[in-house]
């Protein structure tokens, strides 16, 4: 059975933790199910599907996973783009929420609180809603995006506005439970579903890479560990060579890597219209950087412009995808100039653009 353990002093936690108790040091499960595939569920058209391989019971979903992946082609260069911003509430984050607060409301979860900017907020509001449970969701004052909140809100999530966002929610986590998208092991873990059906849309082949936005990556992660989880199982010869792309305006995974660093140094923010990955201090930094060496990966940085100019070439090509999405597809030129033309390149596509369709257009 599988069981959370903190990277730091190695004790066991207990399954409402979202870090250690001891030394607050952050959490991976152990003794995970190996991957399966004779036990995969062919005829369930969710994550679902490799609930064997998924140690939280399923009590609910709204149909997360299984999103497309499309043969897509921006300035002439070729790529597969994994379609995440089509999950329910329109963001990636609805993998990891759904097997978290699974997991959470089956061991005595009486409410669920998170802080976010925008998506991974409305993801908790909407699996809260379908759990039964109060969803408050802290945000930053100053930065987070009005559309965002009124989404939150209307999946029924209570929304606590504040300008040391942080303290506040770490404090309220001590008497609720702190269902945190970047923290809970079980969030990475419902992650790996997007590595799993890649390699079953791609004939059960692995990308020879894949970049994905990098905020606090789970996203990253739960590609990394899920082929990894096939490569164990005999299913891959390879892993994929792991792509992070980051803001210039808020880049500590590039700058570490850049400097062959075992960690992120903490950045100052600049502006970024990527409001989906303004973290500044990863929560699992080190894991990212030993992701990217292990597969003889890169980081890389776009600006602005470059965001938005990707931003609007994808919306032409029929993509409809938020300005975080579009830091991958800005990369493209850099990341095909590293991995050469014939490479099979997956791009993950992480929020939904409707969501600030009223704003922008």
């Amino acid at each position: 059975m599988a069981s959370a353990q903190c990277n730091l002093c190695g004790s066991i936690a207990d399954a409402l933790a979202w870090r250690c108790r001891a030394c607050a040091g952050s959490l991976d499960l152990i003794d995970l199910p190996p991957f399966d595939e004779a036990a995969i569920i062919a005829n369930d058209f969710s994550l679902w599907r490799y609930a064997a391989m998924l140690p939280a019971p399923r009590r609910f979903s709204l149909g997360e996973g299984l999103t497309p992946l499309a043969p897509a082609r921006i300035d002439g260069i070729d790529f597969h783009a994994k379609l995440e911003y089509l999950n329910p509430s329109g963001s990636f984050k609805d993998r990891g929420t759904a097997v978290m607060l699974n997991h959470l409301a089956a061991n005595g979860a009486a409410d669920a609180i998170d802080n976010s900017s925008g998506n991974a907020g409305a993801s908790l509001a909407a699996y809260a809603g379908a759990a039964g449970l109060p969803a408050t969701v802290y945000v930053p004052a100053a930065t987070a995006v009005a559309s965002k909140k009124r989404l939150i809100r209307a999946f029924g999530g209570a929304i606590v506005e504040s300008h040391d966002y942080l303290a506040d929610v770490y404090a309220a986590a001590k008497t609720a439970t702190y269902a945190s998208h970047a923290w809970n092991p079980y969030f990475v873990l419902g992650q790996q579903t997007a590595a799993w059906e890649t390699w079953e849309q791609l004939g059960r082949r692995a990308p020879d890479a894949v970049a994905t936005p990098v905020g606090h990556g789970g996203l990253f992660l739960g590609f990394y560990r899920g082929f990894r989880a096939l490569q164990d199982a005999g299913l891959i010869e390879n892993l994929p060579r792991m792509i992070a792309v980051q803001s210039a305006g808020v880049d500590p995974i590039v700058r570490a890597w850049e400097a062959r660093a075992q960690r992120p140094p903490r950045v100052t923010p600049a502006h970024s219209v990527a409001d989906g990955i303004l973290v500044d201090q990863p929560v699992r930094g080190e894991q990212i950087l030993a992701a990217l060496y292990a597969t003889d990966g890169f980081a890389l940085h776009v600006d602005n412009e470059a965001i938005l100019r990707a931003q609007r070439a994808m919306h032409a090509a029929g993509f409809m995808i938020e300005t975080t999405s579009a830091v991958t597809s800005a990369a493209l030129p850099q990341i095909r100039a590293r991995i050469g033309a014939s490479a099979t390149l997956a791009l993950a596509f992480t929020g939904s653009g409707l969501k600030a369709i009223s704003d922008s257009h």
